[in-house]
């Protein structure tokens, strides 16, 4: 679609409240608009080819990459919430395209190792501005990726950096940064990837949780929104496979929550009289949302994970492993900056040296980082 067409697009079939492409604020570096795709579209299209979404591939979910390959990474974490977030944006008539570049750029600055490599990078940083995995996902669209000679970075949307600064849930904080008027809401869309991200990492962290065997489905009969879903399952089939019925209920869970979400969003947006995209902004509080019920159905699952899941011995194992390894990485590397290749030293002067090993370290994936850590600490290793 031509530019004309993309405009009469949005304005046909989006809400007034939906972030339009013809609204957006623009790129940090003028550019002149595609013949034939939105900002937004092109926004999606440099995320999915960039390095630091390939490299998502290779990033912890939960379960360390070598645990086996069945198990969520970032990647297909990323491309789950992509497609939950779609699914709600369709039905709340808000901008697809804006809501998947934001979905698929909200996990860009993990480190490798999950929550537990940003903890321990937070902690190394301590003294120079610490880490979060949302403003180094900026920094990565902003500036770590190397694609185009006219400016750094991808030179991603004013709403697209938005959403990535602004993402927030239970694992995840907010940065305030200025730029992004951290005293107003974000976008609708935004806020709908925040709980897409919520409802996909908390179902399928159960998915594989079970089929891990940390988690046993005795251990979920007494949460009420899992009786929930298996009186339905029992109610439409009498006999099924234990595996297949895994699958149903985690489907089923996601199901109730998404309809649950669209219904009471829809219900606030009217109930607010939200009439543009401008009025979110004034409003002090998120709008898209769960009801009451649901909230009350999530919240005993979301502590059945914390305590079952995230906090499982084996888990714990796993995080105090990696925080070992990304704190020598860490140290070996400032100590001796020459170890790092010649094109990531080559910033130093310009950044510092603890930014760049900071930088180096977030962008590994998991295999990475092992395969350096066995480089430098094993004397039998390869270098």
């Amino acid at each position: 679609m031509q530019k004309n067409k993309i405009s009469d697009f949005e304005d046909k079939f989006l809400a007034p409240y939906a972030m339009k492409s013809s609204n957006s604020r623009g790129r940090a570096h003028k550019e002149d608009e595609h013949a034939y795709r939105s900002c937004y579209q092109r926004d999606r299209d440099r995320i999915i080819h960039s390095a630091a979404f390939r490299r998502l591939e290779y990033k912890t979910q939960v379960f360390v990459n070598h645990e086996g390959d069945y198990y969520r990474t970032r990647l297909t974490h990323s491309i789950e919430v992509s497609q939950i977030a779609r699914t709600i944006a369709c039905a709340l008539s808000l901008n697809m395209d804006l809501t998947e570049a934001i979905a698929l750029a909200h996990d860009l600055g993990h480190t490798p190792f999950g929550h537990s490599g940003e903890d321990v990078l937070d902690e190394l940083m301590a003294k120079a501005g610490g880490f979060n995995h949302n403003l180094q996902g900026l920094r990565v669209v902003d500036f770590l990726e190397e694609r185009y000679p006219e400016f750094p970075g991808l030179n991603l949307s004013w709403e697209v950096r938005e959403g990535i600064v602004k993402h927030s849930s239970v694992f995840d904080i907010a940065v305030k940064i200025k730029e992004f008027y951290p005293d107003k809401m974000p976008s609708l869309e935004t806020q709908l990837v925040d709980v897409a991200d919520e409802i996909a990492y908390d179902n399928h962290d159960l998915d594989d949780g079970l089929t891990s065997g940390l988690i046993k489905e005795g251990d979920l009969e007494n949460l009420e929104i899992w009786q929930k879903i298996n009186r339905t399952i029992d109610q439409k089939y009498a006999k099924i496979n234990p595996s297949c019925r895994k699958y149903l209920v985690i489907r089923g869970l996601i199901d109730l929550q998404v309809t649950d979400l669209i219904a009471h969003t829809q219900s606030e947006i009217a109930r607010l009289k939200i009439k543009n995209y401008t009025d979110v902004h004034k409003i002090n509080r998120k709008v898209v949302g769960f009801s009451s019920k649901v909230k009350q159905l999530r919240s005993p699952l979301r502590q059945f994970l914390m305590e079952k899941l995230y906090h499982h011995y084996r888990v714990v194992r796993m995080s105090t492993k990696a925080k070992r390894f990304i704190r020598e990485l860490f140290c070996e590397y400032l100590k001796r900056p020459a170890q790092m290749p010649s094109e990531v030293q080559q910033r130093i002067p310009q950044e510092g040296v603890r930014r760049v090993v900071c930088d180096y370290i977030a962008g590994m994936t998991d295999r990475y980082a092992l395969d350096e850590y066995k480089k430098l600490f094993n004397p039998y290793e390869k270098v």
